[in-house]
């Protein structure tokens, strides 16, 4: 199985915004990032993956056989998470243990409370917790993850999960995926969104751009640093090195953006400098060039 999900034309039509056609594919064994701005469509593509949402047409095909609408097969097999309000804000850590050990056969109580002392959320069996509502929003995002992550699950499917994460649990967070696609040797897969994927590179194999309810690109992190470069120089050569940029961003003293690889050749003759973008200097420049040919 080369591709845990495979979406194909998926589509979601609302009064005033429509998703797709998303044609589109997360790798089996690998940490998928789902990037763009607010309101591009991610989590609007999540919910129809898990069930949480109908589509209006489309199929996506999970596992290599089981449809997007058999969520019988699908349930102990995805570990899905939101990004707001996940559980009862009156629910405390023994309550979600005692919730999930009751809904999913894979729950792993011994596990939960593993992933609540290294998130330092304490311990769920004391008799003293606080409920949901009184933690922060970083906190309650701790204690939703460690209910999904404490799940003997094949892949994972999480909305926005570093968005109200300190660094320091970002961190965290990358190291809990890698050891999640490890344990498996290659067997599982993570699906997580993101509009900052800043502190989430080091986690992120394969990159799904959405710009207003489409799919604008897609690749493994590293294809698509070979295929794009970033590109430096002064501001007397902007004019002679803009219309081989596919972004760019220019002030009185130099400038700089993304252009695609087949022209650096081209770029260099203009006195530029050429290197390899990170990950969010890619993002920024594919979601710029496609928020102004949208214009």
């Amino acid at each position: 199985m080369n591709n845990v999900i495979e979406i194909n034309g998926i589509t979601k039509k609302y009064k005033d915004f429509t998703l797709g056609e998303v044609h589109a594919v997360v790798p089996c064994g690998f940490a998928t990032a789902l990037i763009g701005a607010n309101g591009a469509g991610k989590t609007t593509l999540i919910d129809i993956l898990c069930g949480v949402t109908s589509k209006t047409d489309g199929e996506a095909v999970c596992f290599g056989d089981i449809t997007d609408t058999d969520n019988d097969k699908l349930r102990d097999r995805i570990g899905y998470c939101s990004s707001s309000n996940f559980f009862p804000l009156d629910w405390t850590l023994k309550k979600i243990a005692d919730s999930m050990e009751i809904g999913f056969n894979n729950f792993d109580r011994q596990r939960f409370a593993e992933l609540c002392k290294r998130f330092k959320l304490g311990d769920p069996t004391e008799k003293k917790q606080k409920k949901l509502l009184k933690l922060s929003d970083g906190n309650k995002m701790r204690a939703y993850l460690a209910a999904v992550l404490a799940r003997d699950t094949e892949l994972l499917v999480l909305d926005e999960p570093a968005s109200t994460l300190d660094p320091l649990a970002r961190d965290m967070l990358c190291d809990l995926f890698r050891e999640y696609l490890s344990e498996r040797d290659g067997e599982r897969s993570v699906l997580f969104s993101t509009h900052n994927i800043a502190d989430m590179e080091f986690a992120t194999d394969y990159a799904i751009f959405m710009s207003n309810g489409k799919v604008i690109e897609q690749g493994f992190v590293e294809d698509l640093k070979e295929k794009y470069i970033l590109v430096h120089g002064d501001a007397e050569n902007a004019d002679r090195a803009r219309p081989f940029m596919i972004s760019f961003s220019g002030g009185r003293t130099g400038f700089e953006g993304i252009a695609l690889a087949e022209n650096a050749d081209i770029l260099r003759t203009y006195d530029t400098a050429v290197e390899t973008p990170t990950l969010q200097q890619l993002s920024i420049g594919i979601l710029r060039k496609a928020e102004e040919d949208d214009k």
